[in-house]
């Protein structure tokens, strides 16, 4: 990429400030960092192609807060503190106009998080980002996919499906005068991840996972993983007003809810011992949370609607499968 260096040294040098636990950031070979004394390391990549995950089009300050976001969520689904990141940026072409505010962006989101970007690499080609988070956490508290109970109840935070109707706009599949149209493409894009809730969670939850994917198709990862099925009532899914009017159906803002990616909200499992824990934690939050369902023996993930079984035949989001 022509003025590799030069490009590097303006948009992503002298950005934020030094954490002590970084000995050596962008400059070297490598980074050096230091991590905490009986902490694990928790580490996550995800790669963003424009195309698949944003249009070439999109606002490139909401480029950047996804691309961010997506990956803390996933320190966030292990109850893991930011620490790093590092950023590889593939462009067809320098374009100093969408760099500035994609770099204002995500440095921002980024000192929210106390996270500090100590390396990358940029290069030419099709536009696309893979960024690598890192954290901490006490890895025998880390929370993880395979410790979902029969009994157990399922939790989600937040708000589900506001992702998908986003999408909807952005493709133009829906008409851009649709209630809370706007409001809803902006929601897609910026999406809020979940660490304090995250870090809370230790301890309490058995199992979690992030929706990056759909709950339809994150939540039976941690049956597989925990070897048990699920129940999930399907109208205690949590809802928007703005969505529940963007589509003016309850029933399709449901379908919504159950199969919408990158929403990178929380999902996980509290055994019956824990509710009361659950409970006084979220005195002291503002996120919200809702249950749906209970794990159960039985394999499988099985839907009912107020109390009676449903049949949708319905999926998440599949990188391979979907446009």
């Amino acid at each position: 990429m022509p003025g590799e260096f030069n490009l590097i040294d303006k948009y992503f040098v002298g950005r934020q400030a030094q954490r002590e636990d970084v000995l050596l950031a962008a400059g070297d070979d490598c980074a050096l960092v230091q991590a905490p004394v009986n902490q694990a390391i928790a580490i996550s990549t995800d790669t963003l192609v424009a195309g698949t995950h944003f249009l070439a089009s999109a606002n490139p300050a909401w480029v950047a807060h996804k691309a961010l976001a997506s990956n803390i969520s996933d320190l966030a689904a292990m109850g893991a503190s930011p620490a790093w990141v590092s950023f590889a940026l593939t462009m067809p072409e320098v374009d100093e106009a969408w760099l500035k505010p994609f770099c204002d962006s995500f440095f921002a989101l980024a000192n929210e998080y106390g996270i500090q970007l100590i390396g990358g690499d940029t290069t030419k080609g099709p536009l696309s980002l893979t960024l690598t988070v890192q954290g901490f956490v006490a890895a025998d508290k880390a929370l993880r996919r395979d410790g979902a109970k029969v009994g157990d109840w399922v939790y989600v935070s937040g708000n589900l499906g506001d992702a998908k109707a986003g999408l909807d706009v952005l493709l133009g599949n829906t008409a851009l005068n649709a209630p809370y149209a706007a409001e809803l493409e902006k929601r897609h894009y910026l999406s809020t991840p979940r660490v304090l809730l995250g870090q809370r969670l230790q301890g309490v939850a058995s199992a979690a996972i992030d929706i990056s994917d759909g709950v339809i198709s994150d939540l039976p990862h941690i049956l597989k993983r925990s070897g048990v099925g699920a129940q999930l009532q399907v109208d205690e899914l949590p809802i928007s007003a703005e969505l529940l009017a963007f589509t003016r159906d309850r029933e399709q803002a449901l379908q919504y809810a159950l199969t919408s990616g990158e929403e990178y909200e929380l999902c996980f499992t509290i055994s019956p011992q824990h509710r009361d824990a659950l409970e006084s934690m979220l005195l002291e939050s503002n996120t919200k949370v809702t249950c749906i369902g209970q794990i159960v023996a039985q394999a499988g993930l099985s839907l009912t609607l107020q109390g009676k079984p449903l049949e949708w035949q319905l999926s998440g989001y599949d990188h391979f499968n979907n446009n």
